[in-house]
């Protein structure tokens, strides 16, 4: 059994934020949402601290090139099916 964890997204005015603050920061610290907020022909993206920190550890693990490297072998391991799967239910 595969678990993974299921992040939505919700698009919004500047105008429909604004009024509405409280529950799209809500939506976003409680519920795991992320909130775009178009403005014009761009616009902003509201993540929750942690999803942000887990960001921004993901960026310094791929600047070490030592982490890609081991990443990438990980990877090409898998590729050639040099894995043991597990049930995770069986642990």
């Amino acid at each position: 059994m595969l678990y993974r964890i299921m992040y939505r997204m919700r698009t919004t005015s500047v105008t429909d934020f604004r009024a509405n603050i409280k529950r799209y920061l809500d939506a976003v610290i409680l519920d795991y949402d992320s909130v775009v907020i178009n403005r014009g022909n761009t616009g902003a993206v509201l993540i929750s601290l942690e999803e942000y920190n887990s960001i921004k550890g993901t960026e310094r693990v791929m600047a070490s090139d030592g982490m890609k490297a081991a990443i990438a072998n990980g990877q090409a391991d898998f590729d050639n099916g040099n894995f043991v799967e597990v049930d995770i239910d069986s642990l």
